[in-house]
């Protein structure tokens, strides 16, 4: 199965398609966008907290969790420098590009850990990356004037999905300790992008209960996939 994860990889790049296909026609309000990114929130961080917390818990090897975890801490924080230094939209994307990749990752690691935490990431995944897609078509809408051209770029970017799954298939045939050190850096790199990312944007527009309470949906409506998928 976590051989195959790429595959699911095309559900969330098609996502991001779409979003920017949507963006470059008609432009989300500020408020629209703070509820998609609270609600993406929810979602990644109750697949986080849900499938991927518990299985680095109940694996017993506090050393591999502990370098797993560092070596995450570093990597998004290096993310978030090269993001602090990129400049216009050159830059943008190359931030961007390198967030789908590690997401690509994240989904491979989420697969070599089962079945159904793959699919509950695919799922959260999905509503992140779409998100991703709206912002690519809101920066570059801005200097690039062609349409199809802003679709394809986005298109590109989202191929580093299944690239980054295909780096982390492998990732299941690894020993023990070395695959629960994997799952401790996917659960860093799903809790930076909620903590660091998503709610940091969310929160540039001023704050509305209901735009608030989309956190909240998102979390239990993953919630509850989880309960029906069993």
């Amino acid at each position: 199965m976590a051989a195959s994860a790429w595959v699911y990889t095309l559900i969330p790049a098609t996502a991001a398609i779409a979003g920017a296909a949507v963006a470059v026609n008609t432009r989300p309000g500020p408020n629209l966008v703070s509820a998609i990114q609270h609600f993406a929130a929810g979602v990644v961080f109750a697949a986080a907290a849900g499938e991927i917390l518990p299985d680095v818990m109940h694996r017993g090897s506090p050393l591999a969790t502990v370098i797993g975890g560092a070596i995450g801490v570093a990597v998004m924080l290096l993310v978030k420098q090269l993001e602090n230094w990129a400049k216009g939209p050159v830059g943008l994307l190359a931030a961007i590009g390198i967030d789908i990749l590690i997401d690509g990752l994240v989904l491979g690691i989420g697969f070599a850990a089962g079945p159904k935490v793959g699919l509950l990431l695919t799922i959260a995944l999905t509503i992140e990356v779409l998100f991703l897609g709206l912002t690519v078509a809101n920066e570059l809408g801005e200097s690039v004037r062609s349409r199809a051209r802003v679709v394809a770029v986005t298109a590109a970017l989202a191929l580093l999905l299944p690239i980054g799954a295909l780096l982390g298939a492998p990732i299941a045939l690894l020993p023990d300790p070395i695959l629960t050190g994997f799952f401790a850096f996917g659960l860093i790199a799903l809790l930076y992008l909620v903590t660091e990312e998503l709610l940091v944007e969310a929160h540039e527009t001023p704050d509305r209960p209901w735009v608030t309470a989309m956190f909240f949906a998102g979390f239990l409506v993953l919630l509850l996939l989880e309960e029906a998928i069993g």
